[in-house]
């Protein structure tokens, strides 16, 4: 991550200091019995942010017979989402590994960060199961969202 995201505390975040940036309607389903989104719904946001990023104007991106999972998940609350509304997710690569992609996201709502998170996905064969390196093409690719 970069120092300048390092230093800052969570309510200094905004979501203009990521480069890659998607949006979701917060559901009535998604509240729980206290009043709130139900924390499982967080992660689902982090992953409108992380698969948006494997997209482009063309279509789905594609990594020559691979595909992506999860291998780590770090989430962090800060504060409650709520219903109506909308939140933002901020989503940017901290670093690109021979395989996998560290990302930090952060989601906000109403300009308030109520969440981070370090996700790792690994690039993975889908025949043998094990993890498969990124090419040149690919890391040409990520490096527009790196964070600076």
């Amino acid at each position: 991550m970069t120092e300048s995201l390092k230093n800052k505390t969570p309510q200094q975040l905004s979501i203009d200091e990521f480069p890659a940036r998607s949006r979701e309607n917060v559901r009535f389903s998604d509240v729980d019995c206290l009043g709130h989104v139900n924390n499982t719904v967080f992660a689902s946001f982090l992953e409108t942010g992380r698969v948006n990023i494997f997209w482009n104007q063309e279509g789905q991106f594609e990594l020559a017979n691979s595909m992506f999972v999860v291998a780590h998940l770090s989430l962090d609350f800060i504060a409650e989402i709520t219903w109506p509304g909308e939140v933002e997710i901020g989503t940017g690569i901290v670093r690109l590994g021979r395989s996998s992609i560290t990302m930090y996201q952060a989601i906000f709502q109403q300009q308030q960060c109520v969440a981070t998170a370090e996700t790792v996905v690994v690039a993975m064969d889908p025949e043998t199961r094990k993890s498969t390196p990124l090419d040149e093409k690919n890391r040409h690719y990520f490096n527009r969202f790196i964070l600076s």
